[in-house]
């Protein structure tokens, strides 16, 4: 059993970047897939403070490209400002003058946490030898932070996208330890539509010739070019057809022809987005967490979906974006419908990320399911 770890930092709207902790997992971590990785490094932040009883703890996960960093301005060591600002907070949806909010970056990650770039026991980066890690790995390696932060259970787990995935292996694999679960924008498994954009993307980072196998570390150029292309797929997939062509339509970046030379708006946008994933994020985590995406299936060696929703006892609230085409209503619809439980809709023009913009409607949502 790892030591309890410190837990006060209460973080105040104005404060400075949150401050990161790390934790090294007591003992090497078995893989579903078998092998083990001999070494954990896990990076989270938390807020609030924990109760005396330890009854308070809630757990926020991160979607793809997310990290620790849920709330605070940027700073060393957190590239972006916090990704969940106006819902994690004090006296928001996510109260931290209520709750003891924790937000880890997963094992696979770039930002603290063990991954491809992180070094190997050799001393040289994981790089091509990174194993593949499913969803599973990801939870079984939060499952000793809990731990060394004294909770036995988490009074709820939150998690959209690739986090809503982890939320729900959290319930179904750890059932008492969760009491309640809130999946947005996720689904039981990743359908073939997901596997297939996901594939194109590894494929696209794997194309360029910086890639060299996944062993560009230590060469001064990375695969960069591939993981822009990448994350320009992924970002339009992020978003709905309608809401680009009402935002850009045909128009023309800067008034250049678009036939003579110049970019259509939309081209300019996606080059953006890809921009700003570069300045921040690492192509081999960009893979391996594309392939644990794929590898989510909560029914995988349980007896099938069923049978594997049939362990969660936590109070499960499941949520949908209307306009979501990366994880379509009708994925969020069948979840709810296993659980006997109705669906909270979100009405958004911003597709899946709306799970992320749409403040006021998923804070709704979490308030009404943190007090259940």
């Amino acid at each position: 059993m790892t030591a309890v770890l410190p837990v006060s930092g209460a973080w105040r709207d104005g404060d400075p970047a949150g401050e990161r902790h790390f934790l090294e997992l007591p003992a090497a971590l078995p893989l579903e897939l078998g092998g083990t990785l001999p070494s954990v490094r896990l990076a989270y932040e938390t807020w609030g403070t924990l109760s005396p009883a330890r009854d308070n703890a809630v757990l926020v996960l991160h979607a793809l490209s997310g990290d620790s960093h849920v709330i605070g301005a940027a700073g060393p060591g957190h590239p972006t400002p916090g990704w969940w600002s106006g819902v994690v907070g004090p006296g928001l949806a996510i109260d931290t003058d209520r709750f003891f909010v924790v937000c880890a970056n997963v094992i696979g990650g770039c930002q603290g946490s063990t991954g491809p770039s992180s070094l190997a026991p050799d001393g040289r980066a994981w790089g091509s030898r990174w194993p593949l890690t499913t969803i599973r790995d990801q939870v079984a390696a939060e499952v000793p932070l809990a731990d060394a932060l004294g909770i036995d259970a988490w009074a709820a787990v939150v998690g959209g996208s690739m986090g809503g995935m982890r939320a729900l292996e959290w319930a179904v694999a750890h059932p008492s330890r969760v009491r309640r679960v809130v999946v947005l924008a996720a689904a039981a498994e990743a359908s073939a539509d997901q596997v297939g954009l996901c594939r194109i993307q590894v494929d696209a980072v794997r194309a360029d010739p910086h890639w060299r196998g996944g062993d560009y570390y230590e060469h001064e150029r990375g695969p960069d070019t591939g993981l822009g292309i990448a994350r320009r797929i992924a970002h339009l997939s992020y978003r709905t057809a309608d809401e680009v062509d009402v935002r850009f339509g045909r128009s023309a970046q800067d008034g250049r022809d678009p036939l003579r030379g110049g970019l259509f708006a939309v081209e300019s946008y996606l080059e953006h987005a890809a921009g700003g994933l570069l300045a921040r994020f690492d192509a081999g985590s960009y893979v391996a967490l594309n392939l644990a995406m794929n590898s989510h299936e909560i029914g995988r060696g349980r007896g099938g979906t069923a049978a594997a929703l049939a362990r969660v006892t936590a109070t499960p609230t499941i949520v949908g974006v209307d306009t979501d085409r990366l994880y379509p209503l009708r994925q969020q619809a069948e979840l709810a419908d296993a659980f006997g439980v109705p669906l909270e809709v979100i009405a958004s023009e911003r597709g899946h990320d709306g799970f992320l913009v749409e403040t006021e409607q998923v804070s709704a949502v979490l308030t009404r399911a943190l007090q259940a």
